[in-house]
């Protein structure tokens, strides 16, 4: 009972270390499984998912697969059990013909994980091959002189099978005279020996028949037999010798076939047949039968077939000499094989990328490698190496195993693609080496905006253009690639005069092409500063702007516009412009009588003017400064001349074509303002003439305030003489009451005579115009009432007027300086005189017609339209153009016959009123409408 359970623990500590080695195993990543040979394909190995402790999900998911290291593939994985099994049908005695335990080794890789699992899987041993003779029959010759006892080798069955399947026992059957014996050889082989039991007699038998059997320890036994033939001979008492009981030879692989390896030799010192010694080989691989022949005669050992180191290192070879007596003598040759290197490198890629992100972290796998070399020591010593300029280096991994890691950042821009070569060379001599190549595809991060073609873009575009016409077109190239390299364009947020900037321009998304939305009016638009994003397709977008600048062209689509002299009525006879002028009759040649004020609202080329007389009454008697405007007589007016005279003046610009105005002026030809309004009533009486009707009623307006103004002057007079009798009646009851009342309170005749000079009739009467202006206005407000005179003079009532001051002389010299001509051009040189009327009626009525216009122009009531002093062109051309573009003509203007000198009369206002409140600016207002 002791013994028992000594036994049992012996086994439980057994089962126990074998569990400790696979938990081990398994733990370091190796597994073991054990099969028996001559499975069939499919065959169940081991359950390696769950040895490994792998679900089958992940499995599928991840990728797996099984790698050998030979060059058959005897194991498989199948995929939805995880099961190893057998790929081929596994021959123990083909892969391992001479080793105890055969052992195959295979790795499990797991892509996913880039992890690598050894497995070892021994092939145990089956009884499949029945011991077998290399010859089916042998023939003794045994004299008949031999001894009992004498030993004769016989022929060695072969038992591929290992252990209890291997060759057990030797069997012979036949006669009494012989009987078997077997011997052990120094590496525990069985030697079979016919061993002579009786003495031979050859008259008594010369053949004897017998059958050697040869048995394996297999359930249930095989048994393979050989034919033994014994003929008994006259006596051979010398058996051959073998100079040496042991060859041993070492040869390299490559030796060529045909080589002489060894020669053995054996001597008999029997004469004749009994002393003619042949050799054979009595103990040989079948492989090895393949590679090495013995010659008989000679002995000599050559190749016949290529040595291979790497399957097998050495070969053991029996050789026997026996003489023509069959006397024998046995000998051993051993051979081993040194290695050369002549195998290369072999490099297995187990696992690989094929695509990689430009943004992957340097150290990131990309394939993993396994190198060998089938060669021994320092041949078998292999170094990796990878080809330059790829930015991936190599790392060893585990054994024999490598990994490909990138050694920087991808570009994807710079390289889209890598062909990764891998090189091995070994150590040997001469050196072999070998290669794999890996492709790699770098797959693009949006890590590019988008850069146009120019850092700045301009495009030129002419005005008035048509809706949707193409501005330009920008452009921008994103590096990246597909969705990444997708780029649309858009504009930034802005405002053109108040309007949204998508209402002038829009940008075509896909091609960047601009377009106007609108026909754009260099007038009212010079230039357009925008600017344009670029966005590309990646997630999250990126973007760049550039700054485009749209210069609007002028052309020439604006008339010249005529300000000087003004517009004609709707329904006037001539069309275009009009005005009346005076000329006297005595002016010399060269005498400024007008000038023709225009201005046109393009630019550039296009804006400028120039003036040429198109029609005249006369043709010879006026001409037209050409880039002045000026209408000046050619001259002397002569007395055939009509008074009246028409002139046409044209303004073109220098546009291509040309775009032109005309203005009418109408000159009269006058010495004397009555003689001017003769000819002005004789035109307006002119059946034809339609500004007739106009001219009249402008006559009865001029009497109709006439009369009313006497009237207004007889009430005051008489206000004036019944307050002064009130205060005489009140000075006779008591004049001591009235003496502190200061005598400037009251207004006498001097006062009411200040009052009627104070007053003028200011009358603008235009010809051929519906406008004509009634005014009267005067000249100061603070100045009406005289100052009181001294008390020791008598204040006059009625009658007696006060001594005026002496007329002085008239100047004869009116003409303008060079400074108060009018115009843009008064600055240039030019002559002009004539004689002024010496009629003092006629001097105050021209003077009153200069101040009424002096004053419609100060007042801002001005026919031109517009603001106050800007005549009208503030409206058109902006706050910019004043009245300072436009001259002067109240600039001292001095008349003849009289002291007043016209200084500008309404900047003198306007400077009082600069000074002044408001109110007293609205106070002064009123007089002048009055």
């Amino acid at each position: 009972m002791g013994a028992a359970g000594g036994r049992w623990g012996r086994r439980e500590r057994a089962l126990l270390w074998t569990l400790l080695v696979i938990a081990w195993d398994a733990a370091w990543g190796q597994l073991r499984y054990s099969v028996p040979e001559e499975l069939p394909k499919g065959s169940f190995v081991g359950d390696v998912a769950k040895d490994l402790g792998l679900e089958l999900p992940a499995l599928r998911d991840r990728g797996i697969r099984v790698a050998s290291g030979g060059r058959m593939q005897y194991f498989a994985l199948h995929g939805k059990t995880g099961h190893l099994v057998t790929a081929e049908r596994i021959d123990r005695e083909q892969l391992c013909e001479s080793v105890q335990q055969c052992l195959l080794r295979c790795e499990v890789i797991v892509e996913g994980e880039m992890k690598v699992y050894e497995i070892e899987v021994e092939i145990t041993d089956v009884n499949d091959n029945t011991p077998s003779f290399r010859l089916a029959g042998k023939e003794l010759r045994m004299s008949e002189t031999t001894p009992p006892g004498t030993r004769f080798p016989l022929i060695r069955a072969h038992d591929p099978d290992l252990g209890p399947n291997s060759l057990q026992r030797y069997e012979l059957s036949g006669d009494e005279h012989f009987s078997l014996a077997v011997q052990a050889g120094p590496g525990g082989d069985q030697r079979p020996e016919l061993v002579l039991a009786k003495a031979l007699d050859r008259e008594e038998a010369a053949f004897y028949e017998l059958v050697l059997r040869a048995s394996d320890g297999g359930e249930p036994a095989r048994t393979g037999t050989a034919r033994i033939r014994v003929a008994v001979l006259d006596a051979n008492d010398n058996a051959p010798v073998f100079s040496q009981a042991e060859y041993i030879v070492r040869v390299a692989e490559d030796v060529p076939v045909g080589s002489l390896l060894v020669t053995v030799t054996a001597t008999d010192a029997d004469e004749g047949l009994n002393g003619n010694v042949k050799y054979s080989l009595t103990k040989i691989t079948e492989k090895a039968s393949k590679i090495f022949e013995l010659d008989s005669e000679t002995g000599a050992l050559t190749i016949v077939g290529c040595l291979d180191f790497e399957e097998l290192s050495s070969h053991e070879l029996e050789v026997q000499a026996h003489d023509g007596g069959d006397l024998f003598d046995t000998a051993k040759v051993v051979i081993t094989v040194t290695d050369v290197n002549d195998n290369a490198p072999v490099i297995s890629v187990r696992s690989s990328l094929r695509e990689i992100s430009e943004d992957a972290p340097p150290g990131t796998v990309v394939a993993l490698l396994h190198v060998h070399d089938r060669d021994s020591e320092t041949n078998s010593q292999v170094r990796c190496s990878l080809d330059g300029g790829v930015p991936f280096r190599l790392r060893s991994s585990q054994g024999s195993y490598y990994s490909v890691v990138t050694a920087g950042e991808l570009d994807r821009e710079k390289v889209s693609e890598y062909n990764v070569t891998v090189r091995a060379a070994d150590s040997g001599s001469p050196v072999l080496q070998s290669s794999a190549l890996l492709a790699l595809r770098v797959l693009d991060v949006n890590d590019n905006a988008p850069v146009f073609a120019e850092t700045r873009y301009s495009a030129r575009l002419a005005e008035n253009n048509a809706v949707g016409a193409l501005l330009l077109t920008v452009r921008a190239s994103d590096a990246d690639w597909g969705q990444n390299a997708r780029v649309r364009y858009r504009l930034s947020e802005g405002r053109v005069r108040g309007a949204p900037l998508s209402s002038y321009v829009s940008v075509q998304a896909e091609t960047g092409a601009l377009y106007a939305l609108r026909s754009f009016d260099y007038e009212e638009v010079r230039e357009v500063r925008l600017w344009v994003w670029a966005e590309d397709g990646g997630a999250p977008a990126l973007s760049s702007n550039v700054s485009v600048l749209l210069e609007i062209v002028d052309e020439n689509d604006n008339a010249p516009q005529v300000l000087y002299p003004p517009a004609a009525a709707p329904s006037a006879a001539v069309s275009g412009w009009s005005g009346v002028e005076l000329a006297p009759r005595s002016a010399e040649p060269g005498a400024l009588v007008a000038k023709v004020v225009a201005v046109d609202a393009d630019a550039g080329q296009n804006a400028w003017l120039s003036y040429e007389l198109a029609k005249a009454t006369e043709p010879g008697l006026f001409r037209v400064g050409l880039h002045s405007g000026e209408v000046r007589t050619a001259r002397f007016p002569l007395a055939r001349d009509v008074a009246r005279q028409s002139l046409v003046v044209v303004v073109k610009d220098h546009g291509r074509p040309a775009l032109s105005a005309t203005a009418t002026l109408t000159v009269v030809l006058a010495e004397s303002v009555a003689e001017l309004l003769s000819e002005l009533g004789s035109a307006a009486a002119t059946p034809g003439e339609p500004a007739a009707s106009l001219t009249r009623w402008l006559v009865l307006a001029v009497a109709a305030v006439s009369c009313l103004f006497f009237a207004f002057l007889l009430l005051l007079l008489a206000l004036r003489l019944r307050h002064w009798r009130r205060s005489q009646l009140l000075a006779a009851s008591g004049s001591a009451a009235l003496r502190g009342v200061p005598a400037s309170q009251f207004v006498g005749i001097d006062g009411v005579r200040a009052f009627l000079h104070s007053y003028s009739h200011e009358v603008s009467l235009t010809a051929d115009s519906r406008k004509s202006h009634l005014r009267l206005s005067s000249g100061s407000c603070c100045d009406t009432l005289p100052v009181r005179p001294p008390p020791e003079e008598p204040t006059p009532l009625l009658g007696e007027d006060p001594p005026s001051p002496p007329q002085p002389q008239p100047n004869t010299d009116w003409r303008f300086s060079q400074t108060q001509r009018p115009g843009t051009s008064g600055s240039q040189n030019g002559e002009e005189g004539g004689a002024w009327p010496n009629n003092q009626f006629d001097t105050e009525v021209l003077q009153a017609m200069i101040l009424a216009s002096a004053n419609e122009a100060a007042d801002g009531n001005s026919t031109l339209g517009g603001g106050t002093g800007t005549m009208g062109l503030s409206a058109r051309y902006g706050p910019q153009f004043t009245l300072q573009h436009v001259p002067d003509y109240r600039q001292n203007v001095y008349i003849p016959g009289s002291t007043a000198t016209l200084t500008n009369a309404a900047g003198k206002r306007d400077a009082k009123n600069a000074g002044a409140s408001g109110g007293n600016k609205k106070k002064s207002g009123k007089k002048e409408k009055k």
